[in-house]
């Protein structure tokens, strides 16, 4: 969830760097931009150390997008072994899988969370096989805890598959997608049918439409970036799919996640908000539901009112070398179902956080009696949603350069206690306390574990 909370985001010239966030300034200072840009924190497990190699691969198995390649576990390793060792369980390095498959007949969109492995090892229970539609248009997205994860292909599996992990010679870093925009085509020919409705977003308590992932109340450096996904890992790291017949098999087991927007609005600001996300069949969990990354942007695309966040130019994911680059904004915004432009301007970063400053701080005073009675994604950063959201927007607003593109100092400025904890913020001069709360209101499906907590870091 704050998919994320981390440091600096993804991809570009900008790394993740997996480290707790502790801020010892009474405001948050300049620097905040450089170490917290993302939207999530993740928890970790005790036994593994504070550092680790931010630069992973993934091995895609043969065939992986079809049943037996879904279910057939992805195995990461170090890119360079020579920085250390990459371990799923460590949650600074854990790699996410999220694959959907359409019915082109029904128009039915179902969701499956493929496992991931270290390469040497197993799993703790062999991922469930899912049943796919006859004949099902299926892709696949990725999201990493660290850096940079690069795909690996197995007999061709990546050409077959039509994997994505950046253009030529610049990686998105966090994120990639296999097969995505022949999915996206399925669907929208599947809603311009009639065989398939977004649903609506409806109401949130505030009075005004609930939230989505191209919200600019909602969006950061570097929107609509990894995955849903959650694991389960038992004591001595072994890894396992998040399903109810797991849990009750593996008891003790700790839930991995990775830190996500798509986390952020699904099990934090929605529920905060009196909204609900788009759940769909899991293939992977018979009988349960389960959130996606394709769904909300389908929904997004269906239903968010103007203005519009769409990838910018400056989003530190889509640069190379520190460039503007159009070829990698368009490889980006087609793995998410986002309009490609035709040049640079299309994608301005300054009509972004022009966007971003009209809209995202006054939403976020608005909702301030909602969200700072509810748990902050991050406990160790900010002590509610509130403060975790204002503190966000900071990190936001300096790492897109935006005080510069518009002129306008920031809004927003947060205050934190003797312990690094974010508790209130200040939006143009008018305060908004976060107050502290024993048992604060909890998301419906928590996602951070009682492990001890480690800012999940955006190599943006």
């Amino acid at each position: 969830m704050p998919r994320k909370l981390s440091s600096i985001h993804y991809g570009g010239s900008r790394q993740r760097r997996p480290l707790l966030l502790f801020i010892t300034a009474l405001v948050v200072p300049a620097i905040l931009g450089a170490v917290i840009a993302a939207v999530f924190i993740i928890p970790r497990l005790a036994s593994h150390a504070a550092t680790a190699n931010p630069n992973c691969t993934l091995i895609v198995p043969p065939h992986p997008l079809t049943a037996q390649g879904l279910a057939t576990p992805f195995k990461l390793v170090a890119t360079d072994a020579a920085n250390g060792p990459c371990n799923e369980a460590n949650a600074n390095q854990s790699a996410f899988v999220q694959a959907a498959a359409i019915d082109p007949v029904t128009g039915a969109i179902s969701i499956y969370d493929p496992l991931v492995i270290d390469r040497g090892s197993k799993a703790a229970v062999a991922p469930v096989v899912p049943k796919l539609p006859a004949n099902a248009v299926v892709a696949i997205w990725f999201g990493f805890n660290g850096a940079k994860l690069r795909l690996q292909g197995t007999n061709g599996s990546l050409s077959d598959a039509q994997c994505v992990n950046g253009i030529p010679g610049s990686i998105f870093g966090q994120v990639s997608y296999c097969n995505a925009p022949t999915f996206f085509r399925a669907a929208n020919l599947a809603i311009q049918a009639g065989k398939l409705t977004p649903p609506a977003i409806g109401t949130a308590k505030d009075g005004q439409p609930c939230p989505t992932l191209r919200d600019f109340s909602l969006v950061d450096q570097d929107q609509s970036d990894n995955v849903t996904t959650m694991y389960l890992v038992t004591a001595n790291g072994q890894m396992a799919q998040m399903t109810q017949a797991n849990l009750a098999a593996l008891p003790g087991a700790t839930k991995l996640f990775n830190g996500s927007d798509n986390g952020l609005l699904d099990d934090f600001v929605d529920p905060a908000l009196g909204c609900a996300p788009w759940t769909v069949s899991n293939l992977g969990d018979q009988g349960q539901q389960a959130t996606g990354l394709p769904l909300d942007e389908l929904q997004a695309a269906a239903h968010q009112a103007q203005p519009v966040a769409l990838v910018p130019a400056g989003d530190p994911m889509v640069l190379v070398n520190g460039n503007l680059n159009l070829q990698k904004v368009n490889a980006y915004r087609a793995g998410v179902d986002q309009p490609l432009v035709a040049n640079l301007q299309d994608a301005s970063t300054r009509t972004y956080c022009t966007n971003l400053l009209a809209v995202g701080p006054q939403r976020l005073l608005l909702d301030s009696h909602l969200t700072r009675v509810f748990a902050s994604p991050v406990p160790a950063m900010a002590n509610s949603l509130f403060t975790f959201l204002a503190q966000r927007f900071v990190a936001t607003y300096m790492i897109l350069n935006c005080q510069k593109l518009t002129g306008r100092v920031d809004p927003v400025s947060v205050k934190v206690d003797g312990q690094g904890i974010a508790i209130s913020a200040t939006f143009n001069g008018t305060n908004a306390k976060s107050k502290r709360r024993d048992k604060p209101v909890s998301p419906p499906r928590s996602p951070i574990s009682h492990s001890p907590r480690v800012s999940k870091s955006s190599g943006k």
